[in-house]
């Protein structure tokens, strides 16, 4: 039988581990395990990096921030591990945590260790051979969007998570705050960047009660369980977790999501099988999503392109690492492309008022 589940793989040059200071420091966190120890990477995600660690008989996962970045606020070790530990017991789905390093003289950055979640993780298409129907794929998108809403319905401050960020005012930082972050990592001239930077401080919305937001929601950020794709059974990449507006992380999920009829310049660089028969449409996100939380939508299209805008600079920063040569990770290369065309298809989205 096939195991369509995620497995890691050799270590991308560049981003090597310094075993022989990772392995005294967990033999002193698991000092009950045998001789064994070996360690695979993780080969999808852009930012943090994620490793496979196997300690004896015990498996781990290691998250440490990226190579050469610029942006230390964005890769915060401790503060994602501090989410996680006061997450975990209240939202299932988000890793259980282990313990968390902060000597620099180890691996070069703070990093923490986590229990694996073993599972099946949809990118831009499922596996070849895994079955997936036009039922499934809907079953599986409902399941996507109400996994959302129960992360919005959580009580953070009960959680203990209260003072994570500052939810007044919360949108207009954002916009300032990610316009700021594209000059900060710009390579190439883009004419949009100045329309959107016009357009968005004129056209905020109004936030409604604040929530837990993921920031990230996506479906390679979600691990599927293998018997039954419906089932959500764990969310990874929290580092940019925060108290704010839900709805805007809605629309940072429709930035990642690719109708079946939207054009082949984003067909290119779907995050996921968005488009596959059955599948909800970005509208029907919406729907289901006010159903299900009660909460205004009727400003979905600024919070739209505000997400697009924030994932063309996301990835613009990942872009400048490697224009800089901090990073020969040569998916890095077409960046530009996908940053030129999240842009435009933003400012599209400001100028119909439509998602």
């Amino acid at each position: 039988m096939t195991d369509f589940r995620d497995q890691p793989a050799s270590i991308r040059p560049g981003e090597e581990l310094d075993l022989a200071k990772l392995e005294p420091f967990l033999r002193r966190q698991f000092p009950s395990e045998g001789a064994r120890f070996e360690v695979l990477q993780f080969p999808s995600g852009h930012s943090n990096l994620t490793y496979s660690v196997q300690i004896g008989e015990k498996s781990l996962v290691l998250r440490r921030p990226p190579f050469g970045s610029k942006v230390k606020s964005a890769h915060d070790m401790s503060r994602e591990f501090r989410v996680l530990s006061k997450l975990h017991g209240a939202y299932p789905p988000a890793p259980k945590v282990l313990c968390f390093c902060d000597d620099d003289g180890i691996l070069g950055a703070p990093f923490y260790v986590m229990e694996p979640i073993t599972g099946i993780i949809l990118r831009q298409d499922p596996p070849p051979g895994l079955a997936f129907s036009p039922e499934t794929a809907r079953k599986v998108c409902e399941s996507f969007l109400d996994n959302l809403a129960t992360l919005h319905s959580l009580d953070y401050a009960a959680i203990g998570l209260a003072d994570l960020g500052k939810p007044e005012g919360y949108l207009e930082r954002q916009v300032r705050g990610w316009t700021e972050r594209y000059h900060g990592s710009k390579t190439h001239d883009i004419p949009e960047v100045a329309l959107l930077s016009e357009w968005m401080p004129r056209n905020l919305p109004p936030s409604g009660p604040p929530s837990l937001i993921h920031n990230d929601y996506k479906f390679d950020n979600l691990v599927l369980a293998a018997e039954d794709l419906t089932r959500i059974i764990g969310v990874l990449d929290w580092e940019m977790c925060t108290i704010g507006d839900p709805v805007s992380d809605l629309g940072t999920t429709l930035a990642y999501w690719i109708d079946a009829n939207d054009p082949e310049e984003l067909q290119k660089f779907r995050w996921g099988p968005t488009s596959h028969p059955g599948s909800l449409s970005r509208s029907e996100l919406v729907e289901r999503y006010a159903r299900r939380t009660g909460r205004d939508v009727s400003h979905i299209a600024f919070y739209l392109v505000f997400a697009r805008f924030k994932l063309a600079v996301i990835v613009q920063q990942i872009y400048y690492r490697f224009h800089a040569g901090l990073t020969k990770d040569s998916r890095f290369a077409i960046m530009p492309v996908r940053v030129r065309s999240l842009l435009q298809s933003a400012w599209q989205a400001a100028q119909s008022r439509s998602i």
